[in-house]
């Protein structure tokens, strides 16, 4: 079985999850919008989960939004409520490391006249909190800013983003789908305006997630006349998906595991350490802000996507980064927003842990580093 240290671009569906998506598919397969008792039951159970979806983040019901996933719900955040406000302002900010869809909605945007400035980073991965001020106009209707990288696991402080633009009425945005069910998100879930959640990175089924619009702020839907989610949303919603998303979120909820990432993640830094000390460059935000099971680093004079396929040939599934931006030459957005060389950025792999993930499965991994590592010195010699 291959060694998995990627859960930060999937998981693996949990047992109870599929069983439910299982038994909705065949005992509530209506459409929910048919008005025969058959789609009303699919109907009452959709409304179940909304209800314990809301629950769960602490935010009222009716602002949630059931979606394909998290791409498809940053392109309906920032697109719905930057022209929903485009009466005050044509300029939105968006942080420099942002998930990729958040960047090609802000492309979207600027063909129909908006402005975007993007916000660069820290060398910890932390937005730049003196230059998003700097960038506030008074054109400026909406920010979004990820609560936690993918790819090296920093924790933007929300609260205080958030503190900054209550002054000039400005929208805060935030791509939660890598804090949902990692740690505990609720004291956020009412700081933000809009966020998005996504199934598969929480042991839920692929293909379903949700997006939140607090519904005291006058929205419109990015397409008219769609008759699915009021209105935000066409297409039959996949009710089973829903049905297994939220009973990953439940489990996810009632089980936080942070002590147990720390663990591994300090024992695999302190082997790493132990094995090849200064021949790595570890990317990191400051402790108290920092997703313990993500660790972003290079390992020098190894290229990340060489070294991820080495891992591969023995059996040691890694990454280099996001998996929506894997398969270009691009250096990740992180690292450039960070300020990090073309050199080192294509040095970069992404390691990142699950609640699968045993101390054994680690030393299996550093091993390997190590190996390999040293196999290109010989090769070099």
């Amino acid at each position: 079985m291959m060694n998995y240290f990627d859960y930060a671009a999937t998981t693996p569906i949990d047992p109870e999850s599929l069983n439910v998506y299982q038994t909705v598919s065949e005992e509530f397969w209506g459409n929910p919008s048919s008005l025969h008792d058959i789609g009303g039951k699919a109907q009452l159970l959709l409304t179940k989960c909304r209800e314990k979806l809301a629950g769960i983040l602490g935010v009222p019901s009716k602002g949630i939004y059931f979606t394909s996933g998290g791409t498809e719900g940053n392109h309906l955040a920032l697109v719905t409520l930057a022209l929903s406000r485009k009466y005050k302002g044509k300029h939105i900010i968006i942080g420099g490391a942002e998930h990729s869809s958040l960047h090609s909605s802000a492309a979207f945007l600027e063909q129909w006249g908006f402005t975007v400035t993007k916000i660069p980073t820290t060398s910890q991965g932390l937005v730049h909190l003196k230059k998003l001020e700097e960038s506030i106009s008074e054109e400026t209707t909406v920010v979004s800013i990820g609560h936690c990288n993918g790819e090296i696991g920093t924790i933007q402080p929300l609260r205080d983003i958030k503190n900054r633009l209550k002054i000039n009425d400005i929208l805060l945005h935030s791509d939660m789908v890598q804090s949902f069910g990692k740690i505990d998100i609720t004291g956020f879930t009412s700081i933000v305006d809009s966020f998005t959640l996504s199934s598969h990175k929480i042991y839920g089924p692929k293909g379903v997630g949700a997006l939140y619009i607090n519904p005291s702020i006058d929205v419109k839907p990015m397409i008219p006349g769609q008759s699915h989610e009021d209105g935000f949303r066409g297409g039959t919603v996949n009710l089973p998906g829903i049905a297994g998303f939220v009973t990953a979120a439940g489990i996810c909820h009632d089980s936080f595991s942070i002590p147990h990432y720390v663990r591994l993640r300090h024992h695999f830094l302190s082997l790493l350490e132990e094995l090849l000390p200064g021949s790595y460059t570890l990317y990191e935000g400051p402790a108290h802000a920092q997703l313990p099971h993500v660790i972003g680093l290079g390992i020098h004079g190894l290229e990340g996507q060489w070294l991820m396929l080495e891992c591969n040939r023995r059996g040691m599934c890694i990454s280099t980064g996001s998996a929506c931006g894997t398969g270009t030459l691009d250096m990740s957005k992180t690292l450039a927003s960070m300020g990090v060389d073309q050199r080192a950025g294509k040095e970069f792999i992404r390691i990142s842990f699950g609640k699968e993930t045993k101390e054994g499965h680690i030393e299996k991994l550093v091993h390997t580093l190590y190996e390999i590592h040293g196999a290109h010195v010989s090769s070099l010699t």
